[in-house]
């Protein structure tokens, strides 16, 4: 299966990105089958071939959610974002999910009781 992703070019601490497309499971640095654009990220410049972008998808290359929201502010795909950056979930170690979970517990006790009756 073919994957749109970025490869990351370019100095130390000067990075710059290509997009490309490549089987899913190869490695970033190995060999692609096409380079459809770049992206500099200090600077925010981006340049996409939205027709091999457009001609690659349709064959089946699905993108990772960065160069998705990549394709969605060039205007290749049409849709809402992906959020990248997940929240990490909670330890349950904090208060708050103690005192959430012993609230969830007491309405379902009562409930209980009022069934009953």
């Amino acid at each position: 299966m073919l994957a749109i992703k970025l490869r990351r070019i370019g100095k130390k601490h000067q990075a710059a990105f290509r997009v490309i497309v490549s089987e899913k499971r190869s490695k970033v640095d190995g060999r692609y089958v096409d380079n459809i654009g770049w992206l500099n990220p200090k600077t925010k410049e981006f340049d996409i071939k939205k027709e091999k972008a457009q001609h690659w998808i349709k064959n089946g290359a699905q993108p990772t959610d960065t160069v998705h929201n990549l394709f969605v502010k060039a205007g290749v795909i049409e849709g809402p974002k992906i959020s990248v950056h997940k929240k990490k979930k909670s330890d349950g170690k904090t208060p708050e999910k103690k005192v959430e979970a012993a609230g969830t517990e007491a309405p379902k006790a009562e409930t209980a009781e009022e069934s009953a009756s």
